[in-house]
């Protein structure tokens, strides 16, 4: 995993120079011979090689001769690998801190102070090896996610129970994990029950039950309709129970490969904070060639020898490289991106993490976002001496006979309140776009729109009852009657209402600073602003088709740009066409997680604050980054000119580049609100 994040970064222009001189010396007889730690050996031995060079003959230790091989000896060790790097680079036609560095120390030197030279060379090549291990850490954090997945797995086949590589399973296979094992392939239970361990994937703090899907053949067919109570990913966490799970993707193609994937690719989109960088590297380098050659022929117009002017010369090329800039911002996303995939939130590369920083608006979907995606029972209205009970026997015996999804909802909800249903219906019949009928203890039951009942023979609806029946409706209530024989027993209310989570989810996210926070939907105007107004949104917008969720995304990102919450499929359009396309539940949704520019893998509102506060901290990282470095070119640069040596500046200039990569690193730490 390491290994292909390295040859990606090396293989993008975007990159800092020292990512492409890590990626170099692993290709380096030295590295292999060393164990991958060359380059950190190589200062070390700059350094000492540095020490015995200069102070030996001062203390006569060893003859000056001897001490000029050893300044010799860390010139080779200080600048092999910063030569190297420069190599490459100015192969491609790029001048940038390798090449400016070589210069100084070649200018130093040609003046006769090797030791100088050497110094400078030693402090680049530690600050170098330095800021390779604190990225390689950011970096480790997302190639941990490769250790997840177990190597092998328990396979029952024909039969027979074998281990098997995971390389290996193909789709079909059942596989056997014991309590507390790692999963090693994504698929859905088909024997047994536990608890499993989702974090490493989904990002869920607490474990998931699960249990066996009732049909495997339909599973198998579509794995992506099992719902989460029976599909399970690789390297999520058995618990206490054995499972078989039925396996649904290859090793190469699991949600967590995909993830690992989509993070590599991750680090190579740049931010615009980044593109800016770049392109105010290629025009400020050249800038500091010229400045220093100007410099290097000071002499003439100033009462000073050649060899000072050229020293200075030296130092302005040091001052003026533009390392912790180059590394400011990429330093900063890498470690962003990290921190998202440990929590469970797949950001695809700088710029969504970037700007979702920046924004202050967010859309919601309504329907499997902000709620559950199944409609309820809510409001139960009887009439008259009906009594609840009754209204609720009689509406769910007559349902239980229609395969509408309202009347399902009826069905189960009923049965959770009063069990076991006493009575029962007969002679059912739909009646087309009104509703249905049936007969019940020797009745005929109408269940349906007010439409129903003005319309047909009977009873007509009493005022009193239709008027509650349309303060139902106007509260975003999909609402049915219920009339048996000639006596209308009341109303019955539903609605797909919102998580248990989205309120808290929509004050968090007001604590990081949003303000405008809406919802789209293609549900009735009612019903969306009777769920914008429970959730704590400000405002909804209701009767959309999708092309209509298009021009409204459109619209608010003229305003200033806008993210747009989905949960996959039907919500795409919009998603592509926001500022930022956030998709939930994305470990179940191939499409979700090739659409979204953030993916929250589990069904989980939960995680959103999570992101936008990372982000948000991301932002700020990047400015400060950015000021600090630039700060610092800008004081070094003057300094230099009007004296300040070559070690002096590569200690300032060394040590501004390890703080502005720890600073970012800071990103690896930060604190999920949720825990």
């Amino acid at each position: 995993m390491s290994d292909k994040h390295n040859h990606d970064d090396a293989s993008h222009d975007d990159d800092h120079s020292q990512d492409d001189g890590h990626n170099h010396a692993h290709d380096d007889v030295f590295n292999r011979l060393l164990g991958g730690r060359a380059e950190i050996i190589f200062a070390a031995l700059c350094g000492l090689c540095l020490l015995i060079g200069w102070l030996g003959p001062k203390l006569n230790l060893i003859p000056a001769q001897a001490g000029f091989v050893f300044l010799l000896a860390a010139y080779f060790f200080g600048g092999y690998y910063a030569l190297r790097e420069a190599l490459g680079k100015i192969f491609k036609g790029q001048f940038q801190i390798d090449f400016l560095m070589l210069v100084a120390a070649s200018g130093a030197a040609f003046l006769g102070e090797w030791a100088e030279g050497a110094f400078l060379l030693f402090l680049f090549a530690i600050g170098h090896a330095l800021e390779n291990y604190a990225m390689a850490r950011a970096r480790n954090a997302v190639a941990a996610l490769a250790d997840l997945t177990p190597d092998e797995a328990l396979v029952r086949r024909g039969g027979k129970t074998e281990t098997v590589l995971i390389e290996d399973l193909v789709i079909g296979d059942i596989v056997i994990v014991r309590s507390n094992e790692r999963l090693p392939a994504d698929g859905f239970v088909i024997k047994g029950t536990s608890a499993v361990n989702q974090a490493p994937i989904t990002g869920e703090s607490a474990p998931v039950d699960k249990m066996p899907v009732k049909d495997s053949a339909i599973a198998l067919e579509n794995p992506e309709v099992v719902s989460a109570s029976g599909r399970v990913f690789a390297g999520s966490i058995n618990g206490s129970g054995s499972l078989e799970i039925q396996v649904t993707k290859l090793a190469g193609e699991t949600t967590l490969a995909r993830v690992m994937t989509m993070v590599a690719e991750a680090q190579t989109r740049q931010s615009p904070t980044q593109s800016f960088t770049k392109k105010f590297e290629k025009i400020f380098v050249p800038c500091v060639i010229v400045l220093a050659v100007l410099t290097s022929l000071s002499f003439l117009v100033l009462d000073e020898d050649p060899a000072t002017s050229f020293y200075r010369a030296m130092a302005v090329l040091v001052a003026a490289s533009p390392c912790a800039l180059a590394i400011a911002t990429p330093s900063a996303i890498l470690s962003g991106v990290a921190r998202a995939a440990r929590g469970g939130v797949l950001i695809k590369g700088g710029a969504p993490l970037e700007a979702l920083g920046s924004l202050d608006a967010i859309a919601f979907d309504k329907t499997g976002t902000l709620t559950i995606g199944e409609p309820h029972l809510v409001d139960i209205v009887p009439y008259g001496d009906t009594s609840e009970t009754e209204l609720l026997e009689i509406s769910g015996a007559v349902e239980a006979l229609s395969d509408h999804p309202l009347a399902q909802a009826v069905v189960k909800d009923v049965k959770t309140r009063l069990g076991d249903n006493p009575r029962e219906a007969s002679d059912f019949a739909n009646i087309i776009g009104q509703g249905v009928s049936a007969m019940v203890g020797g009745e005929l039951v109408h269940i349906g729109k007010t439409a129903l009942f003005d319309k047909g023979a009977g009873t007509p609806l009493p005022d009193d009852l239709r008027a509650r029946v349309d303060g139902l409706s106007a509260n975003g209530r999909t609402t049915i009657i219920v009339r048996a024989g000639t006596r209308y027993l009341g109303a019955i209310g539903l609605m797909d209402t919102p998580r248990d989570t989205a309120t808290p989810v929509i004050a968090d996210l007001r604590a990081l600073g949003l303000k405008r926070m809406m919802m789209i939907s293609g549900d009735n105007q009612n019903v969306a602003n009777a769920v914008a107004k429970e959730v704590g949104l400000d405002i909804a917008f209701g009767d959309l088709m999708p092309e209509d969720k298009v021009t409204k995304i459109a619209e608010l990102k003229a305003q200033g740009g806008v993210a747009m919450v989905g949960d996959g499929v039907n919500d795409a359009p919009a998603m592509a066409n926001a500022t930022v396309g956030i998709a939930m539940g994305a470990a179940g949704s191939d499409v979700a997680l090739e659409t979204a520019d953030i993916a929250l893998m589990a069904d989980d509102l939960e995680t959103l604050p999570f992101a936008v506060g990372l982000s948000r901290q991301t932002s700020r990282i990047i400015r400060q980054n950015l000021w600090a470095s630039l700060g610092i070119v800008a004081f070094l640069i003057p300094a230099t000119l009007f004296g300040l040596g070559i070690g002096p500046a590569v200690l300032i200039h060394e040590g501004s580049t390890l703080i502005v990569v720890f600073n970012a690193l800071r990103l690896l730490g930060y604190k999920d609100r949720r825990v």
